[in-house]
C-alpha cells in the first residue's frame, strides 16, 4: 500500500517537470508503444491544426488509450497542453515530436528515478521525419516542397510590385503609326495605278506586325528587312517626304534612284537596304549579330521574312549559323500564309516555320500577327533574352496578307474573294487595337478623323514634292561602290554616255546627263 501511495505522488507532480521515473520492465515496453503512437499521431494529424482542434483530437487520442494504457493520465494531459501551446506559438508538430524521441530510459538501478530530457525548439529531429524536406507534391497551384518547420513570411514593408503594361504614349503612337502606314499604302498604291510611280506593295492587314515589332526594339539593334516592313522604318523616325522620295527616285532618294520603289535604307536609322531575292538578309543579319556580340554591343540585329522565305536554303544555312555562333539575332517570321500565289499547304509539311527553330536549338515562339500587344510584348522578352543571354530566337507571327502580293499581282485569280473580305472586315488588327484604346479612353472618333485627315494632307503634299524634283544625274550610277572607281567601270560609264547620244530618243528626258 504504502509503495502504491508513493507511485501516485510521483505521478502528481508528472505535469510540472515532463519526466516519470521507470520501475519495471513491463512500464518501459508500454510507454515506448505510446511514444512511437503519439510521434505518428502529431506528424499527420496536427500539422497546422488550430488550438480548438488539437485539443478535440487529444481528448480523443486520452478516451482512446485509457482502455489501453494503465498508467497516470496526467501525462497525456500535459502532453494535450504542449502541443497546444506550440502549435499556437507556430511550431511545427514536428517540433513536438521531438519533445517524444528521447531514447527509452533504462531501469534505474538502487531506485533512484530520472527526469525524461525534454528537447527545445530548434534541435534536429529524427532522420525519418527530416526526408520531408526532399518531398515535392505537385499541387494545381503549382509544385512545392515539404519542410518540417512551420514558416510565416513577414509582413512585406518595400515597394509593392510593379505591373507590367504598354504605356499610354506607346500605345497611342503605335496606333498613331498603324493608321499612318495604313494611308500610305492606300494612297502610293494608287498612285501607281495612275502611273506615277512604277510599282508598289502594301502591308494591308499587317500593320501591328511592322508597328507593334519595330515598338519593342531600340533604334540600336539592326534591321534586316524584306520588303513588306516599311513601319519599321516609320517608326524610328523616317518622314513620309523620304517614303515618297524613294518611290519616285529623285535626287533626294538615299538609294539615287538605283532601287525599285519600296526598297527603301536608311544608314541613320539602322535599316539595311531591302534587296529583292527572298531570304538573303537572313545569313547577314546573323553576321551583323556575330559582330554586335563581339564589340560586346547593347543591341541585336532583326531579320524580318515571309512563309515563303523559310523554303530557301539561306533559311537553313542563317539558322544554323545563328545557333552555332550563338549570335543575338530576332528571326521574325511574317507567316501570312501566302508565297505570291502559292500557299503554305504547298510550301511544307511541318508545322509551320516555329517548329523549325527547335531542330536548329534555337528558342522559339508562334504569336497572334493581328494582335499589337501580342506581337510587342513577343518582341520585348526575345529582344532582352537575344542581348542578355547571347542565343538567337525565331518568332512566327500568325496573320493573313489582306492585299495583292503587288501591284503586279490580282490575287482574286487563286484564293477567293469571301476569304479576304472576311480578314479585311473581321481580323483586321488596326480596328481591333482601336478598341482597346478606346477602352482606355486614350481615342475617339474625333481624335481619329482630324489625324487621318492630317496625314492624308501631308502625303499628298509629299508625293506632290517628290514628283516635281530632279532625278539623279547619269553619273550616279557608278558613285558609292568604290573610294576610286576602277577603269572598267570608266569604261562603262564612257560607253553609256556614247549610246544616249546615238539613240537619243530612247532615254528619259528628265534625267540629267
Amino acid at each position: 500500500m504504502r509503495d502504491q501511495d508513493e507511485l501516485n505522488d510521483k505521478a502528481k507532480i508528472l505535469p510540472y517537470s515532463f519526466g516519470f521515473s521507470i520501475f519495471n520492465t513491463r512500464m518501459q515496453t508500454r510507454l515506448s508503444r505510446l511514444s512511437r503512437l503519439l510521434k505518428i499521431f502529431f506528424f499527420f494529424f496536427l500539422r497546422s491544426e488550430t488550438d480548438q482542434i488539437v485539443s478535440s483530437k487529444l481528448e480523443f487520442l486520452k478516451q482512446s488509450l485509457r482502455k489501453n494504457f494503465p498508467f497516470p493520465m496526467a501525462l497525456i494531459c500535459h502532453a494535450r497542453s504542449t502541443a497546444a501551446r506550440h502549435v499556437m506559438r507556430g511550431l511545427s508538430a514536428s517540433t513536438v515530436i521531438g519533445r517524444w524521441n528521447s531514447p527509452p530510459i533504462p531501469l534505474s538501478s538502487g531506485g533512484s528515478e530520472r527526469r525524461l530530457g525534454s528537447a527545445r525548439a530548434g534541435e534536429s529531429v529524427s532522420p525519418q521525419y527530416d526526408d520531408c524536406r526532399n518531398q515535392v507534391l505537385d499541387f494545381p497551384g503549382g509544385k512545392v516542397t515539404f519542410i518540417p518547420e512551420m514558416r510565416f513570411l513577414s509582413e512585406f514593408t518595400g515597394e509593392r510590385i510593379s505591373c507590367y503594361r504598354v504605356t499610354r504614349e506607346v500605345a497611342v503612337k503605335m496606333y498613331r503609326d498603324m493608321i499612318t502606314l495604313q494611308v500610305m499604302d492606300t494612297i502610293f498604291y494608287e498612285a501607281q495605278r495612275q502611273g506615277r510611280i512604277s510599282f508598289y506593295l502594301t502591308s494591308t492587314g499587317e500593320e501591328a506586325i511592322n508597328i507593334a515589332s519595330a515598338a519593342a526594339l531600340s533604334n540600336e539593334d539592326v534591321i534586316f528587312p524584306q520588303y513588306r516592313e516599311p513601319g519599321v522604318l516609320l517608326w524610328r523616325g523616317f518622314t513620309l517626304q523620304e517614303f515618297a522620295n524613294q518611290c519616285f527616285g529623285n535626287k533626294s532618294d538615299y538609294g539615287k534612284g538605283r532601287q525599285m520603289p519600296i526598297h527603301y535604307g536608311s544608314s541613320k536609322y539602322n535599316y539595311f537596304t531591302i534587296s529583292s531575292p527572298i531570304a538573303t538578309q537572313l545569313p547577314q543579319a546573323v553576321g551583323a549579330a556575330y559582330s554586335l556580340k563581339m564589340d560586346r554591343k547593347d543591341a541585336c540585329a532583326v531579320a524580318y521574312f515571309g512563309d515563303g522565305g523559310t523554303s530557301e536554303g539561306d533559311f537553313h544555312a542563317a539558322l544554323n549559323f545563328a545557333a552555332v555562333t550563338e549570335s543575338p539575332v530576332i528571326f521574325f517570321c511574317r507567316n501570312n500564309g501566302w508565297a505570291i500565289s502559292t500557299p503554305t499547304e504547298e510550301q511544307f509539311r511541318s508545322d509551320g516555320a516555329v517548329i523549325r527553330g527547335q531542330a536548329y536549338g534555337i528558342r522559339s515562339i508562334r504569336v497572334d500577327g493581328n494582335d499589337a500587344l501580342a506581337v510587342y510584348s513577343a518582341v520585348h522578352l526575345a529582344r532582352e533574352m537575344a542581348i542578355c543571354e547571347a542565343r538567337p530566337i525565331l518568332i512566327e507571327a500568325m496573320t493573313y496578307r489582306v492585299g495583292h502580293h503587288s501591284t503586279s499581282d490580282d490575287s482574286t485569280k487563286y484564293r477567293p474573294a469571301d476569304e479576304i473580305d472576311h480578314w479585311r472586315s473581321d481580323r483586321d488588327p488596326i480596328s481591333r487595337y482601336r478598341k482597346w484604346i478606346e477602352r482606355n479612353g486614350w481615342w475617339c472618333d474625333d481624335v481619329e478623323s482630324e489625324f487621318r485627315s492630317s496625314v492624308r494632307k501631308e502625303l499628298l503634299q509629299a508625293i506632290q514634292v517628290a514628283e516635281r524634283a530632279q532625278k539623279p544625274p547619269l553619273k550616279e550610277l557608278f558613285t558609292d561602290v568604290y573610294d576610286v572607281v576602277p577603269s572598267n567601270l570608266r569604261e562603262q560609264e564612257q560607253v553609256l554616255y556614247q549610246t544616249v547620244e546615238k539613240y537619243p530618243g530612247d532615254y528619259p528626258s528628265d534625267v540629267p546627263i
